[in-house]
């Protein structure tokens, strides 16, 4: 696990500069305000030491941590005094230099070991983590090892999962998950978010939906959980009803079929309420931000948003690329970061206008970008997963991953954030890994 590729300069300088250190961080995380002279040649290493020995200085059981540092709003990322040359900043006058908790795991827990490929993770519910495999099954996880849940129905590979958020109305102690599948179908899952078990419990999917031609590359749900819109290899984008009841328009009821001798619950099946067309491509990616707004990804190198209510694309960005991964967040939770058949993870901001060129572009990877996902909680952090078998965490305030995580052995084909504090992903080693204690401000 490397933090960051930065590193000092070992020869000696004398040169010295007046900084003051500041932070939103709370107590005992303060640093006395006095201004210092420090010498020019120090790196965020030589940086963070030094706001280490300043706090264990004013409190004597203080544990030395990683911290970053921040000048105008950017990270830094070289020696102090390359960093004031290239920005064209005084040495003369006091810099005022804020520290942050630095963005990197403390801990791997041991990964949880699947079937096959884990094509699919979503950690968007702090109770468990859905993933999705190539052998067919959906789990739920409640910690690393713990597996509660099998979903057991799909004829073929599990390409995307989705946690639909559950409804004031409805028991709290149900969840209602949905798996997408190269067999054509989406599936509707519900299950006890309180079960205690001691090996884990197979079900089936209280609704089918069918629809698509080709394979469902991809599923999300609509904020309220009432919907769930899936992207496809016929190159559609369909939408559908997620309610757990079996009474709404559209479905049919599907008898109860015995097993062991016992009636299971019945099963209904679903059809599309509206499909989106305008790719002419597989549809990659989907994601539903809003109530009223879906953006899609597709290998037609585009990524269009749709109006819900009318069905139209009110933007396409095209980026002559195939797009493999789709997200929103960031600042105001307007920015487009996605990856394709490149290393580039793009980020674009669809608010400016008269430009559809990106606003920030990230090249650590060397292979395909498999999946990238915001931090719900920052504007500035995102995670990437890619075909070359790492994880890099993101900031936008520094061009340089703030980590790389190289805990799978094979291609990584998925990640997402759980609990604001891990990083979740899953790989062609079959394994789903939890990076955990990273400390997002």
């Amino acid at each position: 696990m490397d933090i960051d590729g930065g590193a000092g300069d070992a020869e000696e300088s004398t040169r010295q500069v007046q900084v003051r250190f500041v932070t939103k961080l709370k107590p005992p995380y303060r640093a006395p305000p006095a201004s210092i002279s420090i010498p020019a040649n120090l790196t965020r290493f030589g940086l963070s030491a030094l706001v280490n020995n300043l706090l264990q200085s004013a409190n004597a059981d203080w544990k030395p941590e990683p911290f970053d540092f921040l000048i105008d709003g950017e990270l830094v990322r070289m020696s102090l005094e390359e960093f004031l040359l290239a920005k064209g900043i005084s040495a003369e006058k006091v810099l005022e230099i804020e520290y942050i908790k630095a963005v990197a795991p403390r801990k791997q827990e041991e990964p949880s070991l699947h079937d096959d490929w884990v094509s699919a993770v979503d950690g968007s519910d702090d109770g468990y983590i859905l993933t999705g495999c190539y052998d067919g099954l959906g789990r739920i996880w409640r910690s690393a090892g713990v597996c509660t849940h099998i979903l057991d129905g799909h004829s073929g590979p599990v390409t995307s999962v989705c946690v639909l958020k559950p409804k004031a109305s409805e028991s709290v102690v149900d969840r209602i998950v949905g798996t997408a599948s190269k067999d054509r179908t989406l599936r509707l899952w519900k299950f006890g978010a309180e079960e205690l078990l001691d090996q884990p419990k197979k079900i089936r999917a209280f609704k089918i939906l069918r629809g698509h031609t080709a394979a469902v590359q991809s599923i999300a749900a609509e904020p309220s959980g009432d919907m769930v819109c899936s992207g496809s290899w016929d190159c559609s984008i369909n939408l559908w009803n997620g309610n757990a009841s079996d009474t709404e328009s559209g479905l049919v009821s599907v008898k109860k079929r015995k097993k062991d001798g016992e009636d299971e619950e019945p099963q209904s099946e679903g059809e599309a309420l509206s499909t989106l067309v305008g790719h002419t491509q597989c549809v990659s990616s989907v994601t539903w931000p809003q109530r009223e707004t879906i953006y899609s990804a597709s290998w037609d190198h585009s990524i269009r948003r749709w109006d819900v209510e009318t069905g139209k694309d009110s933007l396409s960005i095209f980026c002559g690329k195939v797009i493999n991964c789709l997200d929103i967040g960031g600042e105001s939770s307007a920015l487009i970061a996605a990856g394709g058949s490149d290393p580039v993870l793009r980020i674009w901001d669809p608010r400016k206008p008269g430009t559809l060129s990106p606003i920030f572009q990230f090249s650590s990877h060397n292979s395909w970008i498999s999946s990238c996902k915001w931090h719900h909680k920052s504007w500035f952090h995102l995670v990437s997963a890619s075909y070359d078998g790492k994880v890099m965490l993101w900031d936008l305030r520094t061009a340089w991953p703030l980590a790389v995580l190289d805990t799978h052995k094979d291609k990584v084909l998925c990640a997402d954030w759980w609990k604001d504090d891990n990083v979740i992903s899953g790989g062609a080693d079959s394994k789903l890994c939890i990076s955990s204690g990273i400390s997002v401000q």
